[in-house]
Protein backbone atom coordinates (compact mmCIF):
# COMPACT_ATOMS: atom_id res chain seq x y z
CA UNK A 1 0.00 0.00 0.00
CA UNK A 2 2.69 2.63 0.95
CA UNK A 3 4.82 1.56 -2.26
CA UNK A 4 1.72 2.28 -4.31
CA UNK A 5 1.21 5.53 -2.77
CA UNK A 6 4.70 6.37 -3.12
CA UNK A 7 4.83 5.23 -6.70
CA UNK A 8 1.73 7.49 -7.13
CA UNK A 9 3.02 10.79 -6.05
CA UNK A 10 6.10 10.18 -7.97
CA UNK A 11 4.23 9.91 -10.77
CA UNK A 12 2.36 12.72 -10.24
CA UNK A 13 5.70 15.02 -9.62
CA UNK A 14 7.16 13.39 -12.52
CA UNK A 15 3.95 14.76 -14.75
CA UNK A 16 3.59 18.16 -13.13
CA UNK A 17 7.48 18.51 -14.04
CA UNK A 18 6.71 17.41 -17.91
CA UNK A 19 3.68 20.09 -17.98
CA UNK A 20 5.78 22.73 -16.36
CA UNK A 21 8.84 21.86 -19.05
CA UNK A 22 6.08 22.21 -22.23
CA UNK A 23 4.46 25.43 -21.17
CA UNK A 24 7.68 27.81 -21.17
CA UNK A 25 7.84 29.38 -24.19
CA UNK A 26 11.30 27.69 -25.56
CA UNK A 27 11.20 24.57 -23.56
CA UNK A 28 14.70 23.81 -25.83
CA UNK A 29 17.53 25.77 -26.59
CA UNK A 30 17.06 27.21 -30.12
CA UNK A 31 19.89 25.75 -32.62
CA UNK A 32 22.67 27.90 -33.96
CA UNK A 33 20.53 27.60 -37.46
CA UNK A 34 17.50 28.56 -35.99
CA UNK A 35 18.83 31.12 -34.17
CA UNK A 36 20.34 32.75 -37.55
CA UNK A 37 17.42 32.24 -39.02
CA UNK A 38 15.40 34.52 -36.76
CA UNK A 39 18.43 36.98 -36.52
CA UNK A 40 18.20 37.13 -40.29
CA UNK A 41 14.21 38.12 -40.29
CA UNK A 42 15.02 40.66 -37.65
CA UNK A 43 17.31 42.02 -39.77
CA UNK A 44 15.43 42.29 -42.64
CA UNK A 45 12.59 43.87 -41.02
CA UNK A 46 14.98 46.12 -39.28
CA UNK A 47 16.71 47.27 -42.86
CA UNK A 48 13.67 48.00 -44.25
CA UNK A 49 11.77 49.71 -41.02
CA UNK A 50 14.79 52.32 -40.51
CA UNK A 51 14.33 53.26 -44.12
CA UNK A 52 10.60 54.40 -43.54
CA UNK A 53 11.21 55.59 -39.94
CA UNK A 54 10.30 59.39 -39.26
CA UNK A 55 13.37 59.63 -37.31
CA UNK A 56 15.91 57.69 -39.98
CA UNK A 57 13.79 57.74 -43.68
CA UNK A 58 16.35 61.08 -44.88
CA UNK A 59 19.58 59.68 -44.18
CA UNK A 60 18.95 56.05 -45.03
CA UNK A 61 16.59 56.69 -48.22
CA UNK A 62 20.09 55.93 -50.44
CA UNK A 63 20.88 52.95 -48.33
CA UNK A 64 20.16 49.80 -50.61
CA UNK A 65 17.35 47.05 -49.42
CA UNK A 66 18.96 44.32 -47.25
CA UNK A 67 17.35 40.90 -47.31
CA UNK A 68 19.35 38.34 -44.91
CA UNK A 69 19.23 34.79 -46.62
CA UNK A 70 21.40 32.73 -44.59
CA UNK A 71 21.74 29.71 -47.48
CA UNK A 72 23.22 32.70 -50.05
CA UNK A 73 26.81 32.40 -49.97
CA UNK A 74 27.10 35.93 -50.32
CA UNK A 75 25.64 36.70 -47.08
CA UNK A 76 28.60 37.64 -45.02
CA UNK A 77 29.73 40.33 -47.51
CA UNK A 78 26.42 41.70 -47.74
CA UNK A 79 26.48 42.40 -43.82
CA UNK A 80 29.32 43.58 -43.93
CA UNK A 81 28.82 46.14 -46.53
CA UNK A 82 25.48 47.11 -44.92
CA UNK A 83 27.52 47.39 -41.96
CA UNK A 84 30.23 50.10 -43.56
CA UNK A 85 27.29 51.57 -45.09
CA UNK A 86 25.62 52.15 -41.77
CA UNK A 87 29.15 53.51 -39.61
CA UNK A 88 29.30 55.84 -42.54
CA UNK A 89 25.97 57.63 -42.05
CA UNK A 90 27.23 61.51 -41.18
CA UNK A 91 24.02 63.08 -39.89
CA UNK A 92 24.26 62.20 -36.11
CA UNK A 93 20.52 62.54 -35.44
CA UNK A 94 20.11 59.51 -37.76
CA UNK A 95 23.31 57.88 -37.09
CA UNK A 96 22.32 57.48 -33.43
CA UNK A 97 19.13 56.79 -33.02
CA UNK A 98 18.22 53.66 -31.24
CA UNK A 99 16.77 51.88 -34.06
CA UNK A 100 19.75 52.30 -36.40
CA UNK A 101 22.35 51.47 -33.33
CA UNK A 102 20.61 48.20 -32.68
CA UNK A 103 20.15 47.33 -36.56
CA UNK A 104 24.14 47.48 -36.30
CA UNK A 105 24.51 45.57 -33.49
CA UNK A 106 22.11 42.86 -34.54
CA UNK A 107 24.17 42.61 -38.11
CA UNK A 108 27.34 42.36 -36.11
CA UNK A 109 26.00 40.10 -33.88
CA UNK A 110 24.93 37.80 -36.50
CA UNK A 111 27.80 38.55 -38.56
CA UNK A 112 30.15 37.17 -35.44
CA UNK A 113 27.73 34.13 -34.95
CA UNK A 114 28.04 32.50 -38.14
CA UNK A 115 31.52 33.02 -38.83
CA UNK A 116 32.83 31.72 -35.74
CA UNK A 117 29.81 29.57 -33.68
CA UNK A 118 27.77 28.02 -36.19
CA UNK A 119 30.47 27.86 -39.00
CA UNK A 120 30.10 24.30 -39.41
CA UNK A 121 26.08 24.20 -38.97
CA UNK A 122 25.21 26.29 -42.45
CA UNK A 123 25.05 25.27 -45.63
CA UNK A 124 25.60 27.90 -48.79
CA UNK A 125 23.29 26.64 -51.17
CA UNK A 126 22.53 30.11 -53.67
CA UNK A 127 25.48 32.22 -54.54
CA UNK A 128 23.29 35.26 -56.16
CA UNK A 129 24.96 38.35 -54.60
CA UNK A 130 21.90 40.81 -56.44
CA UNK A 131 19.48 38.07 -54.49
CA UNK A 132 20.18 39.71 -51.32
CA UNK A 133 19.60 43.14 -52.14
CA UNK A 134 16.22 43.00 -53.51
CA UNK A 135 13.79 40.31 -51.81
CA UNK A 136 14.52 37.57 -53.59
Amino acid sequence: MLARTLLLLLLLLLEATVTELWAQPYPIPPTCYSKVLAMGKEITQGAAQIKTDHDTHRCTAHLPDLYIDVHNACVMSSMNSYLSLLDGLRERRCAYTRKVQSLRAVIRQLYIIMSQKCHGDLVFTRDNCEALQHRG
